[in-house]
């Protein structure tokens, strides 16, 4: 077999500590002193370095009291507010792992990640208490709710030493769940020298200051919001500004009144950004760097974005199981970016473009396959899922078609079946084997479809053993999924088309719904 054709990064390696997470992230924080650390976008409550370091040494002798720590996970369920981040650390202080919740999980779909992911305690927030009780009794799990006693600075406590026989290199820190490139969410286990090793690759690229102030409107939940907006932002000593979700004169608002620096975006945000004139009555001068993850964002958008607010907005590219991030465009290389690119390769990673039919590597186009510090462990009890995604010598699949140009990545193409719907992913087997539960359904699948505002959103097209209005059924499904996973069409056909071993021919389908939305 031909050598493999290895891609490097253009910037040099940085050297990662043993260090765990929280003293990776927090160590500083007692020298920093009053300087600001969370800004509730909320309440506009303040909080300084100081008194977070102490938040968050209450947080782990709580959590300790209720027999956490080495080992153990927690469940946590909130939306974006100081509280977040000083439970999360809490819990990663006292050497336990985090298994983050999206809110709006329906019970079942929450239970089942606490239950998968071994949670024997669960804290929630306020507006997620009723659903709390529910997944608690159904997982046995213990409820704590995240209210103002967490942020109460007379429950202050040093922040712990590290517990006895934590490793940051074997130890989990976070346990994320994502479908990977296709099938049921996993957990993805992240070792704190994986986040760490992240954190250090994107400040080489990105060199936050003490100075520099973020909004994290972004959920937490999600990697991107969890290590690249809060954890790089605290760990640089920067002001984070939490906001539960985006409203963009909410948003905006609070960039104007809290001098906001840099911007973390999604391109539905983009977007929104660039055609509502609204935009136009506020103070955006602070800016001076923006970026946007999650999924591709046209070139066009990212052009008429930099016209209207002076600041260009470049691309970074990661998965969950990269802590997120591989590749991005560098501050000080914003100007000759291609356009398009989602940028060069982070410090101490490698690439490589495969064929996926052959798996010979190609020198511009191919299956991303990437190796470094920041790839997961793998997947929890998941082998099988762990040996498809990881090859034995740490080559982690991305299941993303990207070509090369002057070093730089582009995203051309999905191997994997995901959908990305405002950044979010949607697993189609996953409403596929929903839909064939409702008795008047005998097949059905489901692709992305062009959408607005989400970039992409889920059609489904069903073959009907029962008559049945595609409106009720769209309604049914969305009774039992979450959001996001929503589906926003539903199409009527005669038959699934399949391949003569019975697979989906998910392209087929994905270039009819793209030509029917063009219609």
């Amino acid at each position: 077999m031909p050598s493999p054709k290895i891609h490097r990064s253009p910037y040099p390696d940085v050297e990662i500590p043993d260090a765990t997470l929280t003293e990776h992230v927090l160590g500083p924080a007692a020298r920093r002193g009053d300087a600001v650390a969370l800004i509730d976008g909320t309440s506009g409550e303040h909080t300084s370095y100081a008194a977070l370091a102490g938040l968050v040494g209450g947080a782990a002798s709580r959590l300790g009291s209720l027999g956490i720590g080495p080992g153990g996970t927690v469940a946590l369920m909130s939306r974006n507010q100081p509280a977040f981040v000083v439970a999360f650390h809490g819990a990663v202080a006292a050497g336990a792992c985090i298994t983050p919740l999206n809110p709006v999980l329906t019970v079942a779909e929450a239970a089942r990640q606490v239950a998968d992911a071994g949670a024997t305690v669960l804290l929630v927030d306020d507006a997620t208490v009723d659903k709390g009780h529910e997944i608690a009794e159904e997982t046995g799990a213990s409820e704590v709710v995240l209210d103002r006693s967490w942020l109460d600075p007379n429950q202050g406590q040093p922040l712990p030493e590290r517990p006895a026989g934590l490793d940051p290199a074997r130890s989990l820190a976070a346990l994320p769940y994502s479908s990977g490139t296709t099938g049921r969410a996993k957990g993805v286990m992240l070792t704190h020298r994986n986040l760490v090793a992240n954190l250090l690759q994107l400040g080489a690229v990105w060199p936050y200051r003490e100075t520099d102030v973020v909004c994290a409107v972004l959920p937490l939940f999600h990697i991107y919001g969890l290590n690249v907006i809060m954890n790089l932002a605290l760990a640089r000593g920067a002001t984070v500004v939490t906001l539960p979700r985006f409203d963009l004169e909410t948003y905006l608002s609070a960039i104007e009144r809290y001098r906001v620096t840099r911007l973390h975006l999604a391109p539905p945000m983009v977007l929104q950004m660039v055609t509502d004139p609204r935009a136009e009555r506020f103070d955006l001068s602070s800016v001076r760097w923006a970026v946007s993850g999650a999924a591709p964002l046209d070139a066009e958008l990212a052009t008429r974005f930099e016209e209207r607010f002076g600041v260009p907005v470049v691309q970074g590219y990661g998965m969950t199981e990269a802590s997120p991030g591989t590749h991005s465009v560098s501050e000080q290389d914003q100007h000759r970016a291609p356009a398009g690119s989602v940028g060069w390769l982070l410090p101490n990673t490698e690439e490589r473009l495969v064929s996926p039919a052959t798996e010979e590597d190609d020198e511009t186009e191919g299956e991303i396959w990437v190796r470094g510090p920041q790839v997961m462990a793998g997947y929890l009890h998941d082998p099988d899922a762990t040996a498809s995604t990881l090859t034995a010598d740490g080559w982690l699949r991305t299941g993303d078609v990207g070509r090369v140009e002057e070093g730089a990545l582009f995203i051309v193409d999905r191997v994997k079946e995901l959908i990305k719907y405002k950044g979010y992913q949607v697993p189609p087997a996953e409403l596929e084997a929903l839909l064939l539960t409702h008795p008047a359904v005998s097949d059905a699948a489901v692709v992305a479809m062009p959408h607005e505002l989400g970039g992409e959103a889920p059609k489904a097209y069903v073959v009907l053993s029962a008559p049945v209005d595609p409106d009720e059924l769209m309604a049914w499904v969305a009774t039992r999924v979450a959001p996001y996973k929503r589906i926003r069409a539903l199409e009527v056909v005669d038959e699934i088309p399949k391949s003569p071993s019975g697979k989906i021919l998910r392209r087929v389908l994905r270039e009819r719904a793209a030509r029917e939305r063009q219609a």
